[in-house]
């Protein structure tokens, strides 16, 4: 169990951190263009995400991929700036969330988990479990990420039901500004 609880600890720490602003990035905009009511889709989007995540990983750690750091480190931003833009253009915000979105979250999660791959890897000692690492490590993520989804969708609530910021507005709003820093990011990150 102490496997379980240090790997949990770590996969909170990779979400609940300022070092983890690429991640926080992400998750603002999935969330983005959904409203309180939402919540149970984000949260579906959100596990979409872990799930893409945790194969990518698991696959690194059992070196079945691998992928050059800096080019995922330098796609991981260029998700965020995708999905960003994707929420600037998106009409109809009653549908709230598509297949597509869906689709997004577990394919950008494959691309997400591949750059956490080379630090969980040296970690994960041989004499320990891997499955109880991975597992500990996803859970913790999850966890991490359904509360930065509950504090931006109560954000959200402050926003578009009680200070009456049209939901659009609020979209533009959040979106925008993680585009500009995803933007920043991808800028920083080119591969030479």
């Amino acid at each position: 169990m102490n496997d379980f609880t240090f790997y949990f600890d770590i996969g909170w720490h990779h979400i609940i951190s300022l070092d983890a602003l690429d991640h926080l990035l992400f998750i603002a905009a999935l969330s983005a263009i959904y409203i309180y009511k939402d919540w149970k889709k984000v949260l579906i989007l959100v596990t979409a995400f872990t799930i893409g995540h945790s194969v990518t990983l698991a696959l690194s750690v059992f070196n079945i991929v691998r992928f050059p750091t800096p080019i995922v480190e330098f796609l991981i931003p260029c998700t965020i700036a995708i999905t960003a833009m994707i929420n600037l253009y998106h009409q109809d915000l009653n549908a709230g969330s598509g297949f597509i979105n869906y689709f997004l979250a577990l394919f950008f999660g494959l691309i997400h988990g591949m750059g956490f791959a080379n630090t969980i890897r040296f970690m994960l000692a041989s004499d320990q479990g891997i499955g109880m690492g991975l597992l500990g490590f996803n859970i913790g993520l999850e966890v991490g990420q359904i509360l930065v989804v509950a504090l931006l969708l109560l954000v959200s609530y402050f926003a578009i039901t009680l200070q009456k910021v049209p939901q659009r507005y609020w979209v533009i709003f959040l979106s925008s500004a993680v585009f500009s820093l995803a933007l920043k990011i991808v800028f920083e990150r080119i591969p030479l």
